[in-house]
């Protein structure tokens, strides 16, 4: 049972789907945090405060994402909803860039949901984040961290399974001033697409997970796709040319979600600095690393 005066706090990171073939299927966890609390409160109603990215133009109250998904947890898990609560969100994740800042945030707030509730069956917490966003991809990567491969079964619940990345494995991102809203993307995708590219994009996807986990020396053919970066060249076209000037030069590029960043793969210390210093006007180059998923991140409960 949860009384005023319970508080939590939750970090979660940024990921990249995709990996470039494996459309919503495969995810990878940055070491890029967002970090929520909330606190059970007596006054009724529920007050949010951002600060970072997107706080001027993000809701103050229940209509928040952090807020619809934790109380979606808290419902989900058979908990009564809370008096009130007052929830500060701490964006450091670019907004709109393809890092998975909506997955963040769905995800911090079933975290917060599932640490209230006493709640920790990673299993159900995916299904219910994926439920949330739509696809299990991003939200399977901010939960469980590292890579991870998802799915969703026939009654549309979404499932994933975590796999440790080597660990020479370094991301670099190609983050733009400019946004692209994953809507936008989505509608740019064909009703279909040919045998053919799909069994290209299977097998790129299973090289992309032995590459991750077993030899980063495949990352630049596994990294390859021909079912939708070039199909939504119009909603990213400088994002989608740096891609193809990158994997023209040897390495493994792709675009990180539903862009418009863009993402390296390297496996040498050496290379990720020399793609950083790729100078792109309009991309700030970011050397990361593979990330912890908010289920490890977990900072806990901080009942007083």
């Amino acid at each position: 049972m949860i009384a005023p005066g319970d508080a939590v706090r939750v970090s979660v990171p940024a990921t990249s789907a995709n990996l470039g073939p494996g459309f919503d299927s495969l995810g990878l966890a940055l070491d890029l945090y967002d970090e929520y609390r909330a606190e059970v409160t007596a006054q009724p109603g529920v007050v949010v405060e951002s600060v970072g990215h997107g706080a001027d133009s993000l809701p103050t109250d229940g209509d928040h994402l952090v807020a619809r998904s934790l109380l979606a947890a808290l419902d989900r898990f058979g908990v009564s909803q809370p008096p009130g609560l007052r929830l500060r969100c701490e964006n450091v994740i670019p907004q709109s860039r393809g890092l998975g800042s909506s997955a963040a945030a769905i995800v911090g707030g079933v975290l917060l949901g599932a640490e209230l509730a006493g709640a920790a069956d990673p299993s159900a917490l995916v299904a219910l984040a994926s439920e949330i966003e739509g696809h299990p991809d991003n939200v399977a990567a901010a939960l469980l961290g590292g890579l991870t491969v998802s799915w969703t079964e026939d009654d549309g619940a979404g499932r994933a399974i975590g796999l440790e990345v080597l660990p020479q494995v370094t991301p670099v991102v190609f983050v733009p001033e400019t946004s692209s809203p994953t809507a936008a993307a989505r509608q740019a995708l064909p009703e279909s697409v040919t045998h053919r590219d799909a069994a290209f994009n299977a097998g790129r996807s299973a090289l992309m997970v032995a590459a991750l986990t077993r030899d980063p020396g495949l990352l630049v053919p596994a990294s390859d796709d021909r079912l939708h970066q070039r199909q939504r060249r119009s909603t990213y076209p400088d994002s989608l040319r740096l891609v193809e000037e990158l994997r023209v030069a040897g390495w493994a590029a792709a675009i990180s979600g539903a862009g418009p960043t863009v993402l390296v793969l390297t496996h040498r210390a050496e290379d990720a600095a020399a793609v950083a210093r790729h100078e792109v006007p309009g991309f700030r180059p970011w050397v990361m690393r593979v990330g912890r998923g908010g289920l490890a991140t977990r900072i806990g409960d901080t009942r007083s």
